[in-house]
């Protein structure tokens, strides 16, 4: 079942007095496939999201978000900082709409009639549209574009990976029944989506990896970025200099990294690259920041291979502030991403001055393209990854000079400047 929650008036109109009247007017619709939960007091949806839903509300006059409902007892996401939404300083000016979760192929055809039918409604209603593509069955984004279409209305489609290619990375690993239906899904997923995106109006495409992906499916690609830092996030001058002086001084490297323990950040080759360099002789301290289902295994992996003492796996860590902290205080994020995605991570660590040092792709690649500020290596290449950590334990000027490289680049990286960006497109485009 769907359900939609509009704001409560007696609860948000005091609090919307204090937020900024919006740039622009009409109402855009916002499909995705993030995840509502109901809590104690209604909807809940993570912060991050929350705060992205904030800005659009400094753009657009009113912002429908759908978005797909947790079912009950359902422990994905254990680890988000969940936000109840009518809490939200613009909620006066915000509707939810919780789609049902429908990935098997049983629940997709129960649910398809009643969700398309709630979708067409909200889109003769809406003014601009935009819609976030990612699967295929239960993939109600799409399934909004394809309504989009039948109603001749101009959209918006936004992806922020490469999905054919992360789900062909990792079917491999899931039990029998689920590679059958998944190595299905493959072989019409990437048709799928560059129907829809051919039929769009503008295609927002996030980082190069995506963009190099899809682009010449669009008549109008738009490679952006979607981050939640703005100004008062970026390394101060003090912290630079605090970090530029540790690293000169022959302090042990401060390694970081923030992300889930899953197959597609590569969290065995993080450990093994970090194994090689104190092999080399490199003096380090690295800390992993997040869970998932690989942790178990990771801290087995640091046990054997006798690296334990020089590694924290720290788990998930809720305090934002104190991730951008460790981020600013550490000299090098390092990675080793697996798949063509889109993380944030790599631009958090770059607005916190901390240079990016991990496998090669066109992501990483094309935020460092402009100002440097970090270092690629061959994906997979475990030992070339920590021949770069000795090179730079080695050479600090040269470290010295990717952390002063790093934090000019993630000063492009303002949340409000690119939302805006974003909006100007949507409203000139859809």
């Amino acid at each position: 079942m769907s359900m939609t929650l509009p704001p409560h008036p007696d609860t948000v109109s005091d609090r919307d007095r204090d937020f900024p009247a919006p740039e622009g007017e009409g109402t855009l619709l916002l499909v995705t496939a993030v995840r509502l939960r109901k809590g104690s007091n209604g909807l809940q949806l993570d912060d991050q999201t929350c705060a992205g839903l904030c800005r659009w509300a400094e753009r657009f006059g009113r912002i429908v978000y759908a978005g797909i409902l947790l079912e009950e007892g359902d422990k994905e996401q254990t680890s988000t900082n969940w936000v109840d939404v009518d809490t939200l300083p613009c909620a006066s000016r915000l509707k939810f709409i919780a789609l049902p979760m429908a990935y098997r192929l049983g629940a997709f055809a129960r649910t398809y009639r009643a969700t398309r039918r709630l979708l067409a409604d909200e889109i003769r209603q809406a003014d601009h549209l935009c819609f976030t593509i990612g699967y295929v069955t239960g993939d109600w984004a799409a399934i909004a574009a394809l309504e989009a279409i039948a109603q001749q209305r101009r959209y918006a489609v936004w992806l922020d990976r490469v999905e054919h290619e992360v789900l062909g990375n990792v079917v491999h690993a899931l039990p029998a029944k689920a590679q059958f239906k998944e190595r299905a899904t493959l072989l019409v997923m990437e048709r799928y989506h560059s129907y829809i995106i051919r039929r769009s109006s503008l295609a927002l495409l996030q980082g190069m990896d995506t963009f190099n992906a899809y682009a010449r499916f669009s008549s109008n690609p738009a490679c952006v970025y979607d981050v939640h830092t703005s100004r008062e996030d970026f390394a101060t001058e003090q912290d630079i200099e605090a970090k530029l002086a540790a690293i000169r001084n022959g302090e042990p490297l401060r390694i970081v990294y923030v992300g889930r323990a899953d197959e597609m950040k590569g969290p065995m080759d993080w450990l093994d690259v970090i194994g090689s360099a104190i092999r080399m002789g490199v003096p380090l301290k690295a800390t992993w920041i997040g869970d998932g289902p690989l942790l178990p295994a990771m801290r087995a992996h640091a046990g054997k291979t006798g690296i334990a003492d020089h590694v924290t796996l720290a788990g998930h860590v809720g305090d934002r502030r104190r991730i951008l902290s460790e981020m600013c205080q550490a000299h090098i994020f390092l990675f080793c991403h697996k798949t063509p995605e889109s993380p944030r991570c790599l631009i958090e660590a770059l607005v916190s001055a901390c240079p990016i040092v991990g496998y090669a792709s066109n992501y990483p690649a094309g935020l460092i393209m402009e100002d440097g500020g970090g270092r690629l290596s061959p994906m997979n290449a475990v030992t070339r990854l920590a021949e770069a950590l000795a090179d730079l334990n080695s050479n600090r000027e040269e470290l010295a000079r990717l952390v002063k490289a790093a934090a000019k680049t993630g000063r492009r990286f303002d949340e409000e400047k690119l939302y805006r960006h974003r909006a100007e497109l949507i409203a000139a485009h859809v």
